[in-house]
């Protein structure tokens, strides 16, 4: 992979299994969205890029070096061999494995900040994405901080301090229903020192897992996409609609299973690998509508 600056904008070139559609369309993150053609633009960290891809390149638009290696590089997750873990994951010949790998190639988990994918997936149950994308979108617009960039003003997700002093009644304006008691509950928790997120940070995935669930609003699912998207854990395999369906009809013969059993069998076949084959799996059922019909 090559990176340099060419006018103000950031090039990448020689940086293979990248699709800005399969990463960004496929579950894991809710603040970015299409800017024309082969572009995305969102928010992360406080700071707002555009993202393009262009032959074998990707531009990052408007962004200083320094942006790029303290904040793009984790954040898209440019270090990690994604070549290395399609191997891994399609090596017994599993065909439905290798379907969904080819299918959804460019995908990359990003690296999320754990306080906005803790508030994120807490929104995210019992939703669709365009309304979990309106409701993050209002909430930053309406308790995040300002910050213009080419010429527009976008917004970063508010802060656990910020979101605290609010009264349920001022968080109403997200309208996001039932979750605003949750999101208000986290964040005064988060800002006590109650729930403690470095020390989550620090935890093997079991007991992180565990003190996720013991936070109002987070049950089984939230918790493993907290674990997966916002914690890194890859050996996380959230099952979610979609997940239940594909797993269903593609490895027990398209009859009903608990999550349990799905869950089991998922750590079984693909191991600390689980959220890499989610991702895939989710991306290409979803697409494709797979145990819809």
């Amino acid at each position: 992979m090559e990176v340099k600056t060419i006018d103000k904008d950031i090039h990448i070139t020689g940086q293979s299994d990248f699709d800005l559609r399969h990463i960004f369309d496929c579950g894991q993150c809710f603040r970015f969205d299409p800017d024309g053609d082969d572009s995305y633009i969102g928010t992360a960290f406080g700071k707002t890029v555009k993202l393009t891809a262009e032959g074998n390149s990707i531009i990052l638009h408007d962004t200083a070096m320094e942006d790029f290696n303290d904040v793009w590089y984790d954040y898209l997750d440019l270090s990690r061999d994604y070549s290395a873990i399609k191997r891994s994951l399609t090596e017994d010949g599993d065909p439905v494995m290798a379907e969904a790998v080819r299918f959804g190639n460019g995908i990359r988990i990003l690296r999320q900040e754990l306080w906005e994918t803790m508030i994120s997936f807490i929104i995210s149950a019992s939703n669709n994405i365009p309304r979990i994308k309106k409701i993050i979108g209002t909430l930053c617009e309406s308790f995040g901080e300002p910050h213009e960039y080419r010429g527009k003003i976008y917004y970063s997700f508010p802060s656990p301090e910020r979101i605290a002093g609010l009264s349920l009644e001022e968080l109403d304006i997200i309208r996001a229903g039932f979750r605003s008691k949750y999101i208000l509950d986290c964040a005064k928790k988060v800002v006590s020192g109650e729930i403690d997120l470095d020390a989550i940070r620090a935890m093997p995935t079991p007991d992180a897992k565990k003190a996720l669930m013991s936070i109002w609003g987070i049950g089984n699912k939230v918790s493993d996409c907290i674990l997966l998207f916002g914690l890194g854990r890859c050996d996380s395999f959230p099952v979610d609609v979609w997940i239940k369906r594909i797993m269903e009809y593609c490895y027990f013969d398209n009859t009903p299973q608990s999550i349990k059993t799905i869950s089991e069998f998922a750590d079984k076949k693909f191991g600390e690998l689980g959220g890499m084959a989610q991702q895939y799996l989710f991306f290409y059922a979803r697409e494709l509508r797979i145990g819809t019909k």
